[in-house]
């Protein structure tokens, strides 16, 4: 805490300390003993004071205003300014939670007026005020998404969630802001913890219908899926993943690997062929409407193009080997493709590493030259092709 103080302090001249406060989320990882990720403050200053400092105003239509400066030593740095030292408690009250409503002094003195540090230490996310929730929407899915690192929703803003409709007022929210806090979830211990309870509150219908679909699905044949529901294969796949990697991408591609399931005409229940491309033709729009990364959306529509070849691994010809990692490459997804895999199969991906080694040999590197083949753009694909598999199979140890 002391150091994280000492740095803050730098930022300012020492005038002004006694008018600045560390607060939110900042404090509670003080008081958690954890890294903070970003600095928030809050200032009772002239704006004129922060401006002169290097502190830029950042204006938004569904959030306050801040002050806002990067720092090379602590990252970013966010300020929301106060007219007063006694506007502090207002400012803390129209907070989401309790644990987020805390502000410390720049000399260590916790400032606590909804009794807040209980509930950093029990991990309960208890509501500052009656309206809260109502005040900006989204802090439903920020407490979804805190649930997926070991907090809890107190009961009484579970029951405010549960006994009543959002669907309007999370529809003026722009897709962005649940897509950060989607995005965000995925990143935690137990990323499948936030869509399993936005079906359980009812909440995100309009987001993510998506996931609530999901449930009237087979996921496949109960030979092959005794799971049941695509929802229910889709949290274990995810889980699974969880295990193996922290990347959100990978979490990401491994909850909707099987998106293309949601195309299948019920009558042709509980098989689902095609899905592969019907889910690399949904992944575009899917990611558009959530205003995602295009990297993220190339990647989905890789693994849904691809993960059902890949689960035949065993079973392929060393051309289709070699041409399933190029166009993993292609899409991105040359580390993600196994482990979605082995998370949806359980399955292992021998020899990717020379497969992959292999597809990336050039003409020069084959020993080809291209000029002789004039006008023949697939007869030299072929000959390229032939020589990656002359190569695949003169590797050590490689079972074709």
């Amino acid at each position: 805490m002391n150091q994280v103080i000492a740095k803050v302090k730098k930022l300012f001249p020492e005038p002004l300390h006694d008018r600045l406060f560390l607060v939110g989320g900042m404090v509670r990882d003080i008081l958690l003993g954890i890294d903070c990720q970003d600095v928030d403050l809050a200032a009772a200053v002239p704006t004129e004071a922060l401006t002169s400092l290097g502190f830029r105003l950042v204006e938004s239509k569904s959030t306050p205003n801040i002050y806002f400066k990067y720092s090379h030593d602590l990252g970013k740095v966010e300020v929301t300014w106060l007219p007063s030292l006694e506007a502090m408690a207002v400012d803390l009250k129209h907070r989401d939670f309790t644990a987020n409503a805390l502000a410390m002094s720049f000399d260590g003195v916790l400032h606590d007026t909804l009794n807040g540090r209980p509930d950093v230490e029990s991990r309960t996310l208890r509501t500052c005020s009656a309206t809260s929730l109502s005040d900006d929407p989204v802090r439903i899915f920020r407490a979804l998404r805190f649930e997926c690192d070991g907090w809890r929703l107190h009961p009484d803003a579970e029951n405010a969630i549960l006994h009543r409709s959002w669907e309007q007022e999370l529809d003026r929210l722009p897709i962005e802001r649940f897509s950060q806090e989607m995005l965000k979830a995925l990143a935690k211990p137990d990323p499948g913890r936030f869509f399993r309870r936005l079906t359980e509150l009812g909440v995100g219908r309009n987001q993510l219908p998506e996931v609530f679909q999901m449930s009237q699905v087979p996921a496949g044949p109960l030979e092959h899926h005794p799971e049941g529901d695509l929802f229910t294969h889709s949290l274990e796949t995810l889980e699974r993943m969880a295990h193996t990697t922290a990347d959100p991408s990978a979490r990401f591609c491994a909850l909707f690997h099987d998106l293309g399931k949601l195309a299948t005409p019920p009558e042709f229940y509980p098989k689902h062929h095609g899905h592969d491309r019907a889910g690399a033709a949904l992944a575009a729009p899917f990611c558009q409407r959530l205003r995602l990364p295009v990297a993220l959306q190339r990647a989905l529509q890789a693994v849904n193009k691809l993960h059902n070849t890949a689960n035949r691994w065993e079973e392929l010809r060393d051309a289709t080997k070699i041409q399933l990692s190029l166009d993993a490459a292609k899409g991105g997804v040359t580390e993600i493709l196994p482990l979605v895999v082995s998370a949806d199969f359980g399955a292992q991906l021998a020899g990717w590493e020379e497969v992959l080694r292999v597809a990336a040999l050039n003409t020069a590197q084959l020993g080809i030259d291209p000029t002789a083949f004039p006008g023949e753009p697939e007869k030299l694909q072929q000959v390229i092709m032939q020589r990656r598999v002359d190569e695949l199979r003169k590797g050590e140890g490689f079972r074709r």
